[in-house]
């Protein structure tokens, strides 16, 4: 049997053969022009910084800067946070406030309008303005004068949204007359839109001021006033001349004339017609009865 061959063995006086050369330390890499790391070069490892106290990491308050991918900072108020607990009765208790008040003034705005609505309703006192007025109105203190009466007196009426108002005419002879020794006439006006006294009180308290040759007298416990206008242009045994007389009464919304006149002249048969005294004195009275006459 052969056996393998034996290394002849190193003299005890030789030194030792060195080894394999050590590798030389690597070399960091070399900075270039390019952002980025060669493709051939591997990334530098990052060192860990050595020990020390603990630092908290801080972050930077806006994007950084050369970052395109940041959020730019937000300007403005921030949003409102939302209220809960007491904040929420609050809120609730202006809401209710709010409410009330919306209500409240709702409320006042109808009383003020039914207030004026009521204020400026027509006060018509219960009178109507009849078709037929004639039919309707006194005038018998002016027969024992005139004895003979008017079978055709003539009457008119008008219904409107703003004025209710009746009027007769009649003719009053005395016996033995063939025509007519005076005239009455009667108009009642119901204003349902406005006010007549501010114009009323101007036209009859002032007449005399506006008619030459009139007198006027204020009367008493008919309406709400009244006046009393008479003109006499008849001189005693005169032939000729006039006398006039008008009672205008007002009562609330609803004013009233009766008219008297007379008119003389040689033609005439009547050479003594009443006196104004008692001509005034024949309209209150039938003026008190007509008005009663026309309350519902």
């Amino acid at each position: 049997m052969s056996t393998p061959p034996q290394q002849p063995a190193q003299p005890a006086d030789r030194p030792p053969q060195p080894g394999p050369p050590a590798q030389p330390p690597s070399v960091p890499p070399q900075p270039t022009a390019y952002p980025y790391p060669s493709p051939q070069s591997a990334p530098p490892v990052p060192q860990a910084p050595p020990p020390g106290p603990f630092q908290p990491p801080t972050t930077p308050a806006g994007p950084q800067a050369g970052n395109p991918y940041a959020q730019p900072p937000q300007y403005g108020p921030p949003p409102f946070p939302p209220t809960a607990g007491k904040s929420g009765g609050a809120g609730r208790a202006v809401l209710w406030a709010v409410v009330g008040a919306v209500a409240a003034s709702a409320v006042w705005a109808a009383g003020v309008f039914l207030i004026g609505a009521a204020a400026n309703a027509a006060d018509l006192r219960g009178y109507t303005a009849p078709s037929d007025l004639c039919s309707r109105a006194d005038y018998g203190s002016f027969k024992d004068e005139y004895t003979a009466s008017d079978s055709t007196p003539t009457h008119s009426s008008l219904k409107d949204h703003a004025l209710d108002e009746s009027y007769c005419s009649a003719s009053l002879k005395k016996s033995g007359s063939s025509y007519a020794d005076a005239y009455l006439s009667l108009q009642i006006d119901l204003h349902k839109k406005t006010d007549p006294a501010p114009e009323f009180t101007a036209t009859w308290k002032n007449y005399e001021r506006t008619h030459t040759g009139y007198d006027v007298g204020a009367v008493e416990d008919i309406g709400d006033e009244a006046y009393l206008v008479t003109q006499d242009t008849t001189t005693g045994t005169s032939s000729a001349g006039s006398r006039y007389a008008t009672l205008a009464v007002r009562d609330g919304w609803v004013t009233y004339t009766m008219t008297y006149s007379a008119y003389l002249s040689s033609y005439d048969p009547d050479k003594d017609p009443p006196k104004i005294d008692e001509i005034s004195d024949w309209l209150k009275t039938d003026t008190r009865n007509t008005l009663d006459r026309l309350k519902d």
